[in-house]
């Protein structure tokens, strides 16, 4: 489910072996990633950036404009295919997603980019969410009930919908459902490359129990000598520790509040950081999620953060059981963990929610006591495995906030000099890139700037 491909916006194939056997497509101009897209731009934020953001508005609101949006732009059918009217849409043929119908329905002009949020933005949200969900789940019973395949496999723009994934999988219609972590047009490198093995070198396809891509850790990394010398080369002024020193020299920073920038091992291929290029901090910190937003990543004070957690207690914290190593499930928090909110706190309503205790790891739940989880497993990136059991050993708690490398509108980090950068251009107090680490007093203030206005809005 994307976008679109070249033509093809959602496609259904069957694998057997190593064929796939196209069973069911949608065509452009009819999509559900250009329908979200379209929402996106409407309630002021960048096609093929924001989605995510829209994502996290939705809790934020009401879904008041479902049916008007089912009426009006989308008919969809008990099998979950759907016709879009065009007539509301600009993205053919002009430089716009919607046009001046699509105002008049919604009740006026998109909101302009970087204004102050209103309810209205949250429930087009809220709906657009809703409708989403409705038509993904409409589309996965289908498929099991006419095919009688029980392991879905999601790819796609769309697919990095951890809400509608986590819906999806409570539903339960599949005994497995597997998600590709980089599920937008980046992954299209990784299906070229399974194509010419498979289909034009003819060869065999083998299956291994677990995660076969190994958390999808693809990127560069860097020796510790290697290091060493770039941070020396930009000014950088470190300690060398041993594995165990760094380990608790860290979780004992978190514990005091401190935000620390993680660069270990190879660099996560697709859109999360998975604790090679993280920011993270204590999940127990009622104040950490809008010091993050505000001075760290400079980005909306509404936007939630993740949990990394250790794979062996995330059903003691939250309601899942089942891997989710690349942070495409959303799951609640367990009722156990939740803060029970008080009348008046119930009746409030858009970002007045945002500042609601609502569990023991209120940096990590979102206004509908959701949570986007990575599941930290020890064969996968044992040293950060070993920091959240160090922080877990301390504190109680084996969960970390866990948020990408890097300013709003910058890519992630790759290199030690990016993360020293981004250290220097931002409040991150602590940084750990591999046996190296700084804090941020013993730094030279002449390489301190204003790391915000380096790179352009996303």
């Amino acid at each position: 489910m994307d976008g679109v491909g070249e033509w093809t916006t959602t496609s259904l194939a069957i694998g057997k072996g190593k064929e796939l056997s196209v069973y069911k497509e949608i065509h452009f101009p009819h999509s559900l990633g250009l329908l979200y897209s379209a929402f996106t731009y409407y309630i002021g934020f960048k096609v093929n950036s924001g989605e995510y953001k829209v994502m996290g508005l939705a809790p934020y609101g009401e879904p008041k404009y479902v049916q008007l949006i089912k009426e009006h732009l989308i008919d969809i059918k008990q099998d979950g295919s759907f016709h879009l009217d065009m007539s509301f849409f600009d993205y053919c043929t002009g430089l716009t997603m919607t046009n001046s119908r699509f105002d008049t329905l919604f009740g006026g002009p998109a909101r302009r980019p970087e204004t102050a949020l209103t309810q209205r933005e949250m429930d087009l949200a809220a709906s657009i969410q809703a409708v989403t969900e409705e038509v993904v789940l409409r589309l996965a019973k289908e498929i099991r009930t006419t095919t009688g395949q029980r392991n879905l496999c999601l790819a796609g723009g769309v697919a990095l919908n951890c809400v509608a994934n986590g819906k999806l999988m409570r539903e339960k219609l599949f005994d497995s459902i597997w998600i590709q972590p980089a599920s937008g047009d980046a992954g299209g490198a990784v299906g070229a490359a399974l194509a010419a093995y498979h289909l034009m070198l003819e060869k065999p396809r083998s299956i291994h129990a677990g995660d076969s891509m190994n958390g999808a850790y693809l990127g560069p990394e860097f020796s510790q000598r290697e290091i060493e010398e770039r941070l020396g080369q930009a000014g950088a002024v470190f300690t060398a520790e041993i594995d165990e020193a760094l380990i608790d020299s860290v979780a004992n920073a978190l514990i005091d509040g401190k935000a620390v920038g993680w660069m270990q091992g190879r660099m996560e291929f697709g859109p999360r950081a998975l604790g090679g290029r993280s920011i993270i901090a204590d999940p127990r910190s009622p104040t950490v999620q809008k010091q993050l937003n505000r001075k760290v990543k400079y980005r909306e004070s509404f936007r939630p953060f993740a949990p990394s957690v250790l794979r062996e207690d995330v059903s003691q914290w939250f309601q899942l059981h089942s891997d989710s190593p690349y942070m495409l499930l959303v799951a609640d928090v367990l009722s156990t963990k939740q803060l029970p909110m008080s009348e008046k706190q119930k009746q409030l309503f858009g970002i007045d929610k945002l500042n609601v205790v609502r569990s023991e790891i209120p940096a990590v739940t979102h206004v509908d006591y959701s949570a986007r989880v990575q599941t930290v497993d020890n064969t996968t990136n044992p040293r950060f495995h070993r920091l959240i059991s160090k922080f877990k050993e301390l504190t109680g708690c084996p969960v970390l906030v866990n948020t990408s490398f890097n300013v709003r509108g910058e890519p992630i980090v790759c290199t030690p000099e990016d993360a020293f950068r981004c250290f220097m251009g931002t409040d991150i107090e602590m940084l750990a890139v591999g046996n190296s680490l700084l804090r941020k007093e013993d730094q030279s203030r002449t390489l301190m700037k204003n790391y915000r206005r380096c790179y352009e809005l996303d």
